[in-house]
């Protein structure tokens, strides 16, 4: 019963694909993917937390075995796709969740955060961005691209999503190249190749510059109401520095860290630890909340 369940759901006329693994009962975790990946990247951690977690694992609109859409008709933004993922937490009567959120889906993350901070119970953050210390040197074409869309600026930041693009995000940085599927890869390849695909991506990439204006937003949110934290860092992202990961010290009193010798898909070699950290940080704030509930409970039969 708690294998995973590969499931669509018809959302504004659009399939959305995604995975659902663990009993309901269980408290529910929100696995937001980055780009140009799908919730593929998640199929060992769910596996690995199916018993202890009801876990969910979307893949947007345009990506993976979801539908793509035409970006004439969709438009292909972080703002979009969230009201997306809100809508499908909705439709299946999610309320309270804790989200992990790597690259991209941070943007993602941080606006139903924002939107909904009662429903959020915990945050994993796995090479995603608040802050302008984490981005490395590689990300200057897209810096370059977002102050002046041209051609040129795009033809740069088009090398991101192509093929060879892609297996430089899965490997730079890993300590051992063979132990990467390439199925990751040939997936996301894939799926960026199909017609209208590419356009979609290079309008998320364009629109991620969005993000750094909403930065000083999800930092004040960070700091009013200091969700408990997991920070996940492949150290050798050629994409998201570890100043990035450091940087949520800043704002967070109760934050993890765990820096991995791996890079930007660090799930890829580092799949047991990480599975590991998130499941005794899980439970460690679940058994907290239960805590304070039953203090509360105490408290009201006092009064009795």
């Amino acid at each position: 019963m708690h294998d995973t369940r590969f499931r669509t759901m018809l959302l504004d006329d659009v399939k959305l694909f995604f995975r659902e693994a663990g009993d309901r009962s269980l408290p529910t975790l929100l696995l937001l993917h980055g780009l140009p990946a799908s919730s593929h990247m998640f199929r060992d951690l769910l596996g690995r937390m199916k018993n202890r977690f009801h876990l969910l694992a979307p893949d947007y609109p345009g990506f993976g075995n979801s539908e793509a859409c035409n970006p004439q008709g969709f438009e292909y933004t972080f703002d979009r796709l969230s009201v997306v993922i809100e809508r499908f937490l909705d439709a299946l009567g999610i309320q309270r969740m804790s989200l992990y959120m790597h690259g991209g889906g941070l943007p993602v993350g941080m606006r139903i955060a924002g939107r909904h901070p009662d429903r959020i119970t915990a945050l994993i953050i796995q090479n995603g961005n608040c802050y302008e210390d984490g981005f490395a040197a590689a990300t200057k074409p897209l810096f370059d691209f977002w102050y002046n869309r041209t051609p040129e600026t795009e033809a740069a930041v088009r090398r991101f999503i192509t093929r060879e693009g892609i297996i430089w995000q899965y490997v730079d940085g890993v300590r051992d190249r063979e132990r990467i599927s390439p199925d990751g890869w040939m997936l996301d390849s894939a799926v960026s190749s199909q017609p209208g695909n590419g356009r979609a991506q290079l309008d998320l990439l364009y629109d991620y510059r969005k993000n750094l204006e909403l930065y000083p937003q999800w930092q004040t949110f960070l700091r009013e109401h200091q969700p408990p934290t997991l920070v996940l860092w492949g150290r050798n992202d050629p994409i998201y520095s570890p100043e990035g990961a450091l940087a949520y010290h800043r704002d967070l009193n109760d934050v993890e860290f765990h820096l991995l010798d791996s890079g930007h898909f660090a799930l890829e070699d580092c799949g047991y630890e990480i599975a590991q950290h998130v499941v005794s940080f899980l439970e460690r704030v679940h058994e907290h909340s239960r805590d304070a509930i039953a203090d509360v409970s105490r408290a009201d039969l006092s009064m009795l």
